[in-house]
């Protein structure tokens, strides 16, 4: 009996592509589940889809971060430790950062005659003073812009404080542009996320939502200093919106200064009715996005 034997070139195309459909049809599926596996864990590399990991008790910097950022700091404590050794004797015992309303109210007393009888050299030191609390985040800073309206009145203490605050943030951002990112993505992970979507849906008024955000309470200003050079803010709109954007609250903070034998308590100077006049001017600064939105649906 003969057997034919049948060789593979012989085989139907139609068979072979049979059999080799199952194969990609494997390949594919794998492939197609690694893909999901991928967007499950996260893994993108789009800016808004990243999620910072927060490892507990590990610092956010690494040594040569945390060498320049003590550089930078000990610069600046020592431009400020030269300023107030050159400056007249005093009684450096009753010089302190004031923490309360009382404690405030003494150092007024103490430095309204020095700055009275030095006030180009007492200037300078209270100018230094702000902007090193306001570079480096340090507590404090709506009693010296109170100390601004008690000793200079209102005119004049509202130019220094405004002066000041935008200097401080000036130099915050910078810092932060330096070595700030890893430590907002450690301290405020999901703030940071909001705060990048948000300015990316307004890049084209982005000065008007900046002046929103520093007139308003809506974000508090550090994490507005130390976030801005991360989301890609440019500085000239930095710049203006702090500028502009302070004036109000300072005025309110600079005016209270001038009655500060009636202030109980910090709180009082953000009641309803301030908190209201606030969000009212700030609503002014985002009217022309508004209008603008209302034309484009039209």
């Amino acid at each position: 009996m003969k057997v034919k034997v049948l060789r593979c070139s012989s085989l139907p195309d139609a068979l072979l592509s049979s059999m080799a459909a199952p194969r990609s049809l494997i390949v594919d599926a794998v492939r197609l589940g690694r893909d999901d596996e991928e967007k499950s864990v996260g893994i993108d590399d789009s800016p808004t889809s990243k999620k910072p990991i927060k490892s507990e008790g590990k610092s956010p910097l690494n040594k040569w971060e945390c060498t320049a950022a003590l550089g930078v700091f000990l610069i600046f404590f020592t431009g400020l430790f030269c300023i107030y050794l050159t400056m007249p004797a005093a009684e450096y015992g009753k010089l302190k950062l004031p923490r309360t309303i009382s404690d405030l109210r003494m150092l007024k007393d103490h430095l309204a005659t020095y700055a009275r009888v030095y006030p180009a050299k007492f200037i300078l030191g209270y100018c230094s003073t702000y902007i090193f609390m306001q570079s480096f985040m340090i507590p404090g800073t709506i009693f010296m812009s109170l100390l601004a309206g008690a000793l200079f009145g209102v005119i004049r203490g509202l130019f220094l404080v405004v002066f000041n605050a935008t200097a401080g943030a000036s130099s915050c951002y910078f810092l932060s542009k330096l070595i700030g990112r890893p430590i907002v993505t450690w301290l405020w992970p999901e703030k940071l996320r909001f705060f990048q979507a948000e300015i990316a849906k307004r890049r084209e008024k982005l000065l008007n939502y900046m002046l929103f955000l520093r007139i308003t309470p809506t974000l508090p200003n550090l994490f507005i200093n130390l976030a801005s050079p991360i989301v890609d803010i440019p500085f000239h709109i930095f710049f203006l919106a702090t500028v502009i954007g302070l004036i109000p609250a300072s005025y309110i903070t600079v005016r209270a200064g001038l009655a500060l034998g009636d202030l109980k308590s910090v709180k009082d100077l953000y009641d309803f009715k301030t908190l209201s006049v606030l969000f009212l001017i700030g609503s002014v600064s985002i009217l022309p996005t508004l209008l603008k939105k209302k034309r484009i649906y039209e």
